[in-house]
């Protein structure tokens, strides 16, 4: 990969020998503290021989943190962000570049990977974390050597592989809002040739958000996942490994907290006198609101099954063919409005699929490591979704004809991509190597759709308002638009379909050079340009002209880093500088389309111009035996230094030249210490602690005071004992243990600005036991 920084933030250890291992062998970790095995590069090596900006953290310190989902990660790794978008589809950045939609077809800046096989949707990326060997945050452009390009970065979830002996292991805990977190695995081997790896886990809990204005509560927990991998050796130059997961999400979805009332029309606030008079929410994590008698909650699921098959060839080369089958369904109901009032309600329906096929040759040719290869992929996302608004100035927009109070969503996106890539790692001096990689794209993407008539009442006002228009221009009627037709209009006042086509091509590349000391010093520089196809947006409004597909985004990034060892590896240091020149960066605007009834309404944009500077560095110590101690910070400046014209949350036409991104705090320091120690022949006991600081931030561009996001450090603590022999595990652990308020959004939707509040305290006690 192009850009790579350094490792930010190694927990259970850093930097391995220098040996490269062959890509087809197991990578294993040694829990002393000293060593873990990559595969950033598409070989297995140690961590400290990786040029490239990577944090690497091992399965068994994921689950002493309890981290079990993209956000929980954000706190481990400097630089990562996660927003809640309010729709349970994760949001997250990597050094300010990421891409905020709400909707089931976000493609994300940031590609996650299970096994290297894209989870192309981020809504299908909760239920990677189950039973993992280690997961890998890669920073900067990436596309030449993963399977998905992408301006931001990648994330790559490893699983536990099958296992020559049979193990097994299983993990109980229980904590706050009377949660139950089970999870456990069997693995070992069928025959001489096969072995099978099971892992599942559940996870139930209940509510912990509450009203602060009646007696109710909401939050409920429901996730259930599994997972099934077959590894398989016919030959000695054949291996196969078919995985076989899923999860099923039956819990409630989250609901905001009521900032500001701010109506889209000040015409027609007077027709919903309770927005004006609600109490904004109190500054408590779990306080929330939302409309009474409703169920707010999900049926939600997700499945993969795919194949991986490497082919030992002569002349030292590997082909390597990875398959894949993905989809996601959605059916929940999300209160967004952060009142008991009907202001904005969704109930979201339909899927995603996507079919992934990679074929790639490697191999060596004296000093010389190369691989080429192909990708195709076809990916859907299909929403069927329903919008209430009875009691908002949306659905008095029709007055005096009649009311709106709901539309019916009905968008289909359907993308075709086929790469082809190369890359090489050339040793041209002892210690002394040159990379190199490009990859070619075409990626195609067709999508249609509209807001629909919900109910026959709804279909007579617009359309009276409609003609009221058309009048006016000396336009004929329309006929009456029924219940399913669409109710968007052109320039003209037609109701139509939005429809249209993007095509892209683009050509991504990377090239560096670095040079290792002996495994004690590590220092590169290099440069890459990566892409982000473009898609289009899934919108309730009222003008066809807002379903315009925002086109692809280009970062041309530059890096210079080392890597350092000292004190017989006893300590770690870290330091890079990086620069990226973004170029249309695709974000969420508005724009004034016919009929203006609304103001400006949300569509997809790009912003012209723009960058990002920073530093990163880290420190980690191992004093003794016992100790382990690590910081890790990341300082980010970004910077739209092109004219921007668009519009503020208010309405207002402004030009967001030389605003900072939003969602990019300046400063992000993640730590941990832990000490442990020995109590007898057969126990050790150990408490540690971890802070995770973010700087303040904003959810919008316009420095609004009410998208404000402050800066927040949250704590969290654990003590326990394990076996010498590290079978039995007991901890006790808390998180934000000081309870610190904080929130990770903060939107206007329909009449309403609202905050979506970070987690509260917990804690709670785990038990593990490994066979």
């Amino acid at each position: 990969m192009a850009i790579i920084a350094v490792a930010t933030l190694v927990v259970d250890g850093a930097h391995a020998q220098n040996a490269v291992v062959p890509e087809t062998q197991q990578p294993q970790f040694r829990y002393d503290g000293r060593d873990i095995v990559v595969t950033a590069q598409r070989r297995s090596e140690a961590l400290s021989d990786v040029p490239m900006s990577v944090t690497a953290v091992s399965g068994q310190a994921l689950r002493e943190r309890g981290v079990n989902t993209l956000q929980d990660l954000a706190k481990l790794t400097p630089g990562l962000s996660y927003v809640e978008s309010g729709s349970s589809n994760p949001v997250y950045s990597i050094r300010g570049i990421g891409f905020f939609d709400t909707t089931i077809g976000n493609r994300p800046a940031v590609s996650v990977y299970l096994d290297e096989v894209s989870l192309p949707f981020s809504i299908m990326a909760p239920g990677a974390s189950l039973d993992l060997e280690r997961v890998e945050v890669l920073k900067g452009p990436q596309g030449t050597l993963f399977g998905q390009n992408s301006t931001g970065g990648a994330i790559n979830y490893i699983a536990a592989k099958p296992t020559e002996v049979l193990k097994a292991g299983v993990d109980l805990g229980v904590g706050r809002f009377n949660t139950v977190d089970a999870a456990g695995f069997v693995s070992g081997p069928i025959t001489g040739s096969m072995r099978i790896r099971v892992a599942g886990r559940i996870e139930r809990g209940g509510d912990w958000q509450r009203s602060y204005t009646r007696a109710d509560t909401l939050g409920r927990r429901d996730m259930l996942q599994g997972r099934a991998l077959f590894e398989w050796s016919p030959a000695s130059t054949v291996r196969m490994l078919l995985n076989v997961n899923g999860f099923k999400d039956r819990g409630d979805t989250q609901s905001a907290q009521l900032l500001a009332f701010v109506p889209s029309s000040t015409r027609l606030a007077s027709e919903i006198p309770a927005l004006a008079n609600y109490p904004s929410a109190p500054p408590n994590n779990r306080a929330a609101d939302w409309d009474p008698d409703i169920a707010l909650d999900k049926d939600n699921s997700f499945y993969q099954v795919s194949l991986r098959q490497e082919f030992d060839l002569e002349s030292d080369m590997v082909l390597t063919s990875l398959s894949g089958y993905l989809r996601f369904d959605i059916d929940q109901v999300t209160d967004q409005d952060g009142t008991a009032y009907n202001n904005v309600r969704t109930a979201a329906g339909g899927y995603n699929d996507s079919l992934y096929q990679e074929l790639r040759l490697s191999g060596t040719l004296g000093s010389l490591r190369w691989t080429v290869g192909g990708i195709y992929s076809h990916d859907r996302a299909i929403e069927d979704n329903r919008v209430d608004f009875r009691y908002s100035t949306t659905n008095f927009a029709t007055l005096p004809f009649g009311e709106l109070i709901g539309t019916s969503q009905t968008y289909r996106q359907v993308f075709a991509t086929v790469a082809a890539f190369g890359s090489f790692d050339w040793t041209i001096a002892d210690g002394l190597v040159l990379h190199g990689g490009s990859r070619w794209t075409a990626a195609d993407l067709d999508y249609r759709g509209c807001a629909r008539v919900a109910d026959a009442g709804g279909g007579l006002a617009i359309t009276a308002l409609y003609d009221s228009l058309r009048a006016a221009r000396g336009l004929a009627p329309l006929a009456t638009i029924r219940v399913g037709e669409c109710l968007m209009v052109d320039g003209n006042l037609d109701p139509g379909e939005a429809r249209g086509r993007l095509d892209q091509r683009n050509l991504a590349w990377r090239a560096g050079i670095d040079w290792n000391e002996d495994g004690n010093l590590l220092v590169y520089a290099n440069a890459s340009r990566g892409y982000k196809g473009g898609s289009a947006p899934t919108i309730n409004g009222l003008g066809i002209a807002q379903i315009v597909a925002a086109k692809q985004e280009t970062v041309l990034a530059y890096e210079v880093g080392a890597k350092a060892t000292l004190l017989d590896r006893r300590v770690l240091l870290t330091a890079a500088a990086f620069y990226y020149d973004y170029s249309d960066k695709q974000v969420r605007g508005r724009t004034l389309v016919a009929p203006t009834l609304l103001g400006a309404l949300e569509t997809l944009v790009n912003v012209p111009q723009s960058r990002i500077m920073g530093v990163e560095g880290s420190i980690e110590l191992h004093p003794n035996n016992g100790l382990k101690l690590s910081v890790a910070g990341t300082w980010l400046g970004s910077k739209v230094t092109d004219n921007f014209v668009n519009y503020s949350i208010l309405g207002v036409e402004r030009d967001f030249v030389g605003n900072p991104f939003p969602y990019t705090p300046r400063a992000q320091v993640v730590g941990d210490a832990q000490y442990q120690w020995t109590i007898g022949r057969s126990f050790d006991v150990f408490a540690g602690g971890s802070l995770n600081f973010r700087s303040a931030t904003t959810a919008g561009f316009g420095a609004e005071p009410l998208l404000a996001l402050k800066s927040y450090a949250l704590v969290d603590l654990r003590a326990g004992t394990v076996t010498r022999d590290g079978r039995w595990r007991l901890q006790v652990y808390g998180r934000n243990v000081f309870d610190r308020y904080y929130w990770t959004n903060v939107a206007k939707f329909v009449d309403n600005v609202r905050r979506y509040a970070g987690n509260p305290a917990t804690y709670g006690v785990t038990l593990s036991l490994r066979l």
